[in-house]
């Protein structure tokens, strides 16, 4: 994510400061010393470690004194909320980069071997820790048994573990991020909820195993893969991004209820349908209020040739990737530069135009 604010930044000719997660400070001095060695001149990139309070501080003070014309940030919903409260004071429109939960409807003409291979991975690749990962599959009631079974059974073994082996994901980013998943599996599971996809939920550790697991899991902070099957448009985790590996599964009816579920998170950043039919993906395509749209592919990941951003909870509709970043990182101006010698006055100084009241069209 930093290249993506960083390069497109530096190639529009503008001096950067970026202050990465507390918790990535050695690999973001890595990429710095990278982008140093290339030769850029002192001073145009400038790398700040600091926490958030300390960095809320000096942006504030750094837009009051106007030596800030643009403010990027990734991460997550509350805090994007204050970062655009902040700018919105100076008359900015900050490029917010937000959360997901992330829908994928698969209806009931869908390949549901391709849905399940989507679903495994957006659902459960990097642990679930991307902003575009699977958050509810909603599948139509004809599929959803076997939709179920199926997912279910390429969880159960899929491997997990060392993140320098072949395995579906590795361990969660920081220790902060295992506690709130635990939060998660214990305050969003409801009574109606089915939790699958492992014999344990919470932490994988030698005294919580996970069968098959590739490594120690004691080396790092791993942990157990859950599908919550019976998710209703009212339960809590519809609206929650939980950040790991959990994603929900629902199952609906009719078209109308699918775009219920699908909306009703109050994201809006990536989505996904599994469907033969070109009306039904033109109809998502209508309805769906996410900012980027797969047809027959899953949620995560982008294509570099195309915007990338959401709205709502998600972000304010600013894009990045593809030309649009450039919208981020330069402002448009106009310039005329009049040849006639006497004052022009833009849209007042015309001609007037004298009907020609007895002109005929002729067969």
């Amino acid at each position: 994510m930093p290249s993506w604010y960083l390069v497109p930044a530096l190639l529009c000719g503008n001096t950067v400061v970026w202050k990465p997660a507390e918790y990535s400070a050695a690999v973001a001095t890595a990429l710095y010393e990278l982008f140093a060695a290339g030769g850029l001149p002192d001073g145009t990139l400038n790398l700040v470690l600091a926490d958030g309070a300390g960095t809320f501080a000096g942006l504030e003070a750094g837009l009051a004194e106007g030596v800030v014309d643009k403010v990027g940030f990734t991460g997550s919903s509350a805090v994007g909320s204050r970062i655009g409260e902040l700018t919105g004071r100076y008359v900015q429109s900050a490029c917010l980069e937000l959360g997901g939960k992330n829908p994928m409807v698969i209806m009931a003409d869908a390949n549901v071997e391709l849905a399940v291979d989507g679903a495994l991975f957006s659902g459960f690749g990097t642990a679930g820790q991307r902003c575009t990962s699977l958050g509810t599959a909603i599948v139509h009631e004809s599929l959803h048994d076997e939709f179920l079974d199926r997912l279910v059974g390429r969880l159960a073994t899929a491997p997990i573990g060392d993140p320098n082996e072949a395995v579906l994901y590795g361990p969660m980013l920081d220790e902060r991020f295992a506690e709130r998943f635990d939060e998660y599996i214990r305050d969003l599971i409801e009574p109606h909820h089915r939790v699958l996809g492992s014999s344990a939920t919470g932490r994988i550790t030698s005294a919580n195993p996970r069968k098959g697991f590739v490594g120690d899991p004691d080396e790092g902070v791993f942990c157990h893969p859950s599908i919550v099957d019976g998710v209703r448009i009212e339960d809590e985790i519809v609206r929650t991004e939980t950040f790991g590996p959990m994603i929900g599964v629902a199952s609906f009816s009719d078209f109308d209820e699918a775009m219920a579920l699908a909306n009703r998170s109050g994201f809006g950043l990536s989505s996904a349908i599994y469907t033969e039919s070109p009306s039904a993906v033109f109809a998502f395509r209508q309805r769906i209020s996410a900012g980027m749209v797969s047809v027959n592919n899953s949620t995560s990941g982008a294509e570099a040739h195309l915007p990338f951003g959401g709205n709502g909870r998600s972000g304010n509709g600013s894009r990045q990737s593809g030309k649009w970043v450039l919208d981020q990182m330069t402002r448009w101006q106009s310039m005329n530069w009049d040849y006639s010698g006497h004052l022009q006055k833009a849209q007042m100084d015309t001609d007037v135009v004298r009907a020609d009241r007895g002109y005929r069209l002729e067969d």
